[in-house]
């Protein structure tokens, strides 16, 4: 039998916090069909009673909701930091895959999807939005802008709230506020569509991490880094997917607001899935909550360990240990012995969001200037983009056969090479559409493997009681890169091919370097042997 989930302070709390969210998303709709004989046409209507005592119960659901999902905390400061009989992990991390796991990676793998569907919605609405509210693409511009700041700030408070609260409750939490920001397909203004942009972002980026650390902590030590990359590629592919799909099945007949409105049943299934998501016991054991901890290993080790598990309750309670306490905070990561990881992986996060937010939405504008006219060169770049297609499989081969960390020196250094090429290609004027699509496959390929084994080695290196945040924060700096490159392209530095290519490969190369000199190989070790060898 499914062992009872006792990790919530008050479930009662959770479930009434999900239906206020849920009554306040539908509290908007009847104004919304009112405005079906317009196309459901709001811009300029005043909001009605129902609206706005739909607007005040979302926040106070999720208020609700968030208290319920806290863990025991009064236990857990009881038992934190005791002397307890070490849970064999070890015998966890070396049984074969099994029913259990492949239902988390299928559920996480849709908790990605509706992850990454969630700002990849924000183009297809844009143009919809603009018409409506009558405002130039550059002032609906900053819907996006709002969506990405909110990325970088939720990734660094969820990982924050994953370590300190527990990896399912922060992914749930991110769910309903997915849910909360549907009334944005209902908002007759334009800025609050930037508020719930923010919130939207905010949830979407804070999953992101999550999802990496939970995997990390519960599939077994020979399937987890090939997983963990496959979960990325295959949740990045999904959602855009999802995003366009959505798009063509339903904005002709209910308009642009009918994308925000999804946002309730794809973060409803989220929630209604959640027994399939188990705490990580790693956490749990972390917390205090060892009976949980040990009923989830027995789970997921399909009986391996009934003879191996130690009961708490007949064994005497021990002194406590004279070890340092498990402190979590930002500070841990950027000083002392995570400090030259944290900096490295940063810098290659930071040099990322410059190519992916800046270098690349720039680059159909210079291959033009290369001497491309603009329809070879959306052609050129889709042409590219399907060559550099497979390349996940092989970032997966390398990760999963080769090494974790030389595989992302490998694609930091690649990705590097090819912004160089592009400065050479245009500082030799050897212009041609075969360099051009070699040098544009390159890109592609190299950065998609950066992104794709980033955050799985940010959620395997670090120590569990910083895994979460160290991976959020990891997250946050490729948005905070995006950021950046976004500003430096209204700034004008794009305009200056061949400088931005050697500025932007600058970080990029230095995270190689740095990464090269103090990375931590983490193909094929259990999560407490890196962890070990990383407080020598």
């Amino acid at each position: 039998m499914r062992p009872r989930d006792i990790t919530f302070h008050h479930p009662v709390a959770f479930w009434l916090g999900c239906a206020a969210v849920v009554a306040g998303v539908l509290a908007h709709l009847p104004m919304l069909a009112m405005a079906a004989p317009m196309h459901y046409h709001l811009a300029g209507m005043p909001m009605d009673n129902a609206m706005l005592v739909g607007m005040a119960l979302v926040p106070l659901g999720v208020l609700l909701a968030g208290y319920g999902l806290m863990p025991r905390l009064e236990q857990m400061r009881r038992t934190l930091h005791a002397g307890r009989s070490p849970l064999p992990f070890h015998v966890a991390d070396h049984v074969p895959l099994n029913r259990e796991h492949w239902k988390l990676v299928a559920v996480l793998t849709i908790a990605l999807a509706v992850d990454v569907m969630k700002p990849a919605t924000i183009g297809f609405v844009m143009p919809g939005m603009s018409a409506e509210y009558g405002i130039s693409g550059s002032v609906a511009g900053w819907l996006a802008l709002s969506a990405l700041i909110g990325t970088t700030v939720g990734s660094i408070v969820w990982g924050r709230l994953g370590d300190l609260f527990g990896r399912r409750a922060t992914i749930l939490l991110s769910a309903l506020m997915f849910m909360g920001t549907a009334i944005c397909g209902a908002m007759p203004a334009f800025g609050w569509n930037l508020v719930m942009c923010f919130m939207m972002g905010a949830a979407a980026g804070g999953m992101l991490p999550i999802t990496f650390t939970l995997m990390a902590e519960t599939i077994p030590t020979a399937h987890r880094g090939w997983l963990l990359v496959a979960l990325g590629g295959v949740g990045t592919s999904a959602g855009y997917l999802l995003a366009s799909g959505a798009a063509t099945l339903f904005e002709p007949a209910f308009s642009w607001r009918a994308l925000w409105l999804l946002n309730l049943p794809t973060g409803a299934l989220i929630v209604f899935l959640n027994r399939y998501i188990p705490e990580s016991p790693r956490f749990l054991a972390l917390a205090g909550l060892e009976d949980q901890a040990r009923a989830v290993l027995q789970r997921f080790s399909g009986g391996a360990l009934a003879t191996d598990l130690p009961v708490a309750h007949d064994q005497p309670a021990a002194a406590p240990a004279a070890k340092e306490p498990a402190r979590i905070g930002l500070r841990r990561l950027l000083r002392g012995r995570h400090a030259h990881i944290t900096w490295g992986l940063a810098m290659c996060a930071i040099g990322w969001g410059l190519v992916n937010f800046g270098f690349l939405l720039w680059l159909p504008a210079n291959l033009v200037k290369l001497g491309i006219d603009a329809q070879a060169s959306s052609a050129l770049l889709a042409r590219s983009a399907i060559l550099a297609l497979p390349g996940i499989v092989i970032v997966v081969w390398f990760y999963q056969r080769w090494s974790s960390i030389r595989t992302l020196v490998l694609f930091a250094g690649m990705a590097t090479c090819a912004l160089l090429f592009f400065f050479a290609i245009d500082l030799a004027d050897l212009r041609s559409t075969m360099l051009t699509t070699l040098g544009t496959v390159a890109l592609l390929l190299s950065i998609s493997g950066v992104i794709a084994t980033l955050i799985p080695y940010a959620a395997e290196i670090y120590p569990v009681h910083l895994r979460s945040s160290g991976a959020g924060l990891i997250a946050a700096c490729s948005k905070f890169g995006g950021i950046l490159g976004a500003g430096l392209g209204v700034a004008g530095l794009f305009d200056h091919f061949m400088l931005s290519a050697v500025l932007i490969a600058l970080p990029l190369a230095a995270a190689g370097w740095m990464l090269a000199r103090s990375g931590i190989e983490t193909r094929g070790h259990d999560l407490e042997a890196i962890q070990e060898v990383l407080s020598r």
